[in-house]
């Protein structure tokens, strides 16, 4: 293994650093699809529908961006796995995985705040009358 800056040897699972966060990420959102019942999992075809603009635009602007040589990735923290436009496949990843563990957390707290709010007053709580 080459040496990094600092002088010490690199580590393998330095380069699967960004898809580990990514796994990470899910495996600590996914428990809101069965605990919580976000539902997300459950409904492909609308996850599918919320993902691809969000998935195409910013591919798009990543592919751009890198040709411009505006911005590229650190070789040690990615697998060297490129897609076209030499995207790196940790980057598509990103673009599928935040978004749906923002939509397993905004499911989970929407169904946690209808749960409150349908949820019937027990006597003795609330506000006295006077």
């Amino acid at each position: 293994m080459p040496p990094t800056r600092h002088g010490s040897v690199r580590p393998t699972v330095d380069k699967y650093q960004y898809l580990l966060l990514m796994g990470a990420c899910l495996a600590i959102t996914l428990p809101l699809e069965f605990v919580l019942g976000a539902r997300v999992w459950r409904a492909p075809r609308r996850l599918l529908k919320a993902l691809w603009p969000t998935v195409a635009i910013f591919m798009a602007w990543d592919i751009l961006a890198i040709a411009r040589e505006h911005w590229d990735f650190n070789p040690e923290y990615v697998t060297g796995w490129r897609l076209p436009g030499n995207l790196p496949v940790e980057e598509l990843t990103f673009f599928i995985v935040i978004p749906i563990c923002s939509l397993l957390t905004y499911e989970a707290v929407g169904r946690v705040l209808r749960r409150e709010v349908t949820r019937p007053k027990l006597p003795g709580r609330g506000r006295r009358s006077a």
